[in-house]
């Protein structure tokens, strides 16, 4: 959530010539979201100061009356009146306490459907039309033929099946069979043997399983409780990615100064409703109510964070170039970017079969908007003050679209699927999917 304190701030930012709420205003803006919320949230913090205030006085009030009652027992003097403006003040004390309360709940509720405020390098857009290409990998592959999408070489190849899926579940799930499946449990190994061992993360597999109060933590409740699956009966939900849970590790603690940065890489199945896209990537494997994804997580220092950032989404970016997959690293305008975001980058791999790029991973700096929420903080020594912490988080990969871009990228003309070489070795040496077997 945003610094509701900072609102109240009166200096302004030298960089912009703006107050902390004039900039939050036009992040707003930039967002496509009207004033109104925030507005609401500055009368709230305004009249649950005023009530606090009132009430002190109403306390210090009770406190002068109460001394004047004790001299009077002591003196045996009539003090049936105070008596009486005792209890009219406890009620208004207690009036007061109640109206604060309900000020400072409603307070908690705005601050959790507002987003975050946007970094300064985000770029202003109206739509992804407006995202700016930071940089590009990779030479897109000629083909002597015309390429198929993924789902048609899976099919053909016996590798995926997507009507058997919708038997046994319903639409939007897949059997992988064969050598797909072997390749999906390549791909996770891979990716985790990478992250962990090259690039210093401690390798984590948290529960599929979370409570309400661990989405709060990351942002996907309350804005986005219809995009996870809920158990009923229980507040359990399955994770919609392995940020939740591992976010949420450290969730109410203060860690040292010392220990940061935090880096975890994990596996998860990932389960998402996907409400909203109706008609969209109806076929293959695209947009799944299950899929597996690698995820990169950070708990950085505040003066770190961006330095950090830049670093986690190469760690990403590592992985298509093993893979010799031609991408292109994004950096998300202002109404393209998601909710908890200060600043996000989405790596997009070139898909021939699609004849487009499409994201495999969205790598995203939160500022310290999640550990607000999830009370995470750090501090250097024992007389220093709390501070929140930042978290970062990405895709190493989302596994089901590395194995779409696989596909499509590495097709043969007879319809077989070469293996990239950085794979084979978690293949058994295999080469080439020409059938499930």
């Amino acid at each position: 959530m945003i610094d509701v304190k900072a609102l109240d701030r009166a200096d302004k930012n030298p960089a912009t010539g703006l107050t902390y709420l004039e900039e939050y205003r036009q992040t707003l803006a930039n967002r496509g979201w009207d004033s109104s919320l925030v507005d609401r949230l500055t009368e709230m913090n305004s009249r649950r100061k005023n009530l606090i205030t009132q009430m002190e006085t109403a306390r210090a009030e009770q406190n002068k009356v109460g001394e004047e009652i004790a001299r009077r027992k002591r003196n045996k003097e009539d003090a049936n009146q105070l008596l009486q403006e005792m209890q009219k003040l406890s009620g208004t004390v207690k009036d007061l306490d109640k109206q604060a309360q309900e000020a400072d709940e409603e307070m908690r509720q705005l601050s959790l459907v507002l987003p975050n405020k946007l970094h300064d390098s985000v770029p202003v857009g109206q739509s992804a039309e407006d995202n700016q290409e930071v940089r590009a990998y990779g030479e897109k592959r000629s083909f002597a033929f015309k390429p198929k999408e993924h789902w048609e070489l899976g099919e053909n190849l016996g590798v995926l099946d997507f009507e058997r899926a919708g038997k046994v579940t319903g639409a939007r799930f897949s059997f992988l069979r064969g050598a797909a499946a072997q390749m999906e449990r390549a791909l996770i190994q891979f990716m985790l043997d990478l992250h962990s061992r090259d690039h210093g993360y401690e390798e984590m597999i948290p529960p599929f399983i979370v409570n309400g109060t661990s989405l709060l933590g990351t942002g996907q409740f309350p804005k986005f409780r219809d995009d996870v699956f809920h158990l009923e009966g229980h507040d359990y939900h399955l994770v919609p990615t392995a940020e939740v849970p591992v976010t949420n590790y450290f969730a109410g603690e203060t860690l040292r100064e010392a220990e940061l940065p935090i880096k975890f890489c994990a596996y998860t199945p990932c389960f998402r409703s996907e409400a909203g896209s109706y008609g969209k990537d109806t076929k293959g494997l695209i947009r799944q109510h299950q899929f597996n994804k690698i995820e990169l997580v950070m708990f950085t220092h505040p003066d770190k964070s961006y330095e950090l950032h830049e670093q986690l989404t190469g760690h990403a970016e590592v992985v298509l170039k093993k893979l010799e997959l031609p991408y292109r690293l994004m950096s998300l305008c202002s109404k393209d970017i998601g909710f908890g975001a200060a600043k996000c980058y989405d790596i997009e791999v070139w898909l021939p079969g699609q004849g487009q790029f499409r994201e495999i991973s969205s790598c995203s700096n939160f500022e310290d908007f999640q550990a607000r929420r999830a009370n995470i903080r750090f501090k250097g020594g024992d007389k220093d003050k709390p501070r929140f912490v930042h978290t970062l988080n990405g895709s190493g990969l989302a596994v089901g679209r590395t194995l779409i871009a696989i596909m499509e990228n590495y097709q043969l003309e007879d319809g077989s699927i070469a293996i990239p070489q950085a794979l084979q070795p978690y293949m058994g040496g295999l080469k080439k999917i020409s059938s499930k077997g």
